[in-house]
């Protein structure tokens, strides 16, 4: 009882933790749309990154992981044929710093994606 008075108490008084994940969002948002890719708007730190193929979300995941990022692509049923995609769940524990590798981790995947096709 004594820890979920305190955790209520830590998340009506502290806005510290939700600027972070608001700050990360914002980060992933800006830089995954810097690099070209097709993400759903919106402020959610729950980020879907289309590619529509669900062949080709498959293999950009599996290579997210040799980077070191674990993403799950979701297709058809989970989300309409033809709207792939890979979502991304953000933060406030992330860094800036982890925000960028996985921006890095998803350049890199469609680069090494796209040369073995």
């Amino acid at each position: 009882m004594a820890g979920s008075l305190a955790a209520i108490e830590l998340a009506s008084t502290s806005d510290e933790q939700r600027a972070a994940l608001r700050r990360n969002t914002e980060l992933f948002r800006r830089r995954m749309v810097e690099e070209g890719f097709d993400i759903l708007s919106g402020e959610h730190p729950i980020v879907p990154v289309m590619f529509g193929d669900a062949v080709l979300a498959g293999r950009i995941a599996d290579a997210m992981l040799a980077h070191g990022v674990y993403v799950i692509a979701f297709s058809f049923p989970v989300v309409p044929q033809g709207k792939a995609r890979i979502r991304v769940q953000l933060s406030a524990a992330h860094s800036e710093a982890d925000v960028e590798t996985c921006v890095a981790a998803f350049v890199a995947s469609r680069a090494e994606v796209a040369e073995a096709s």
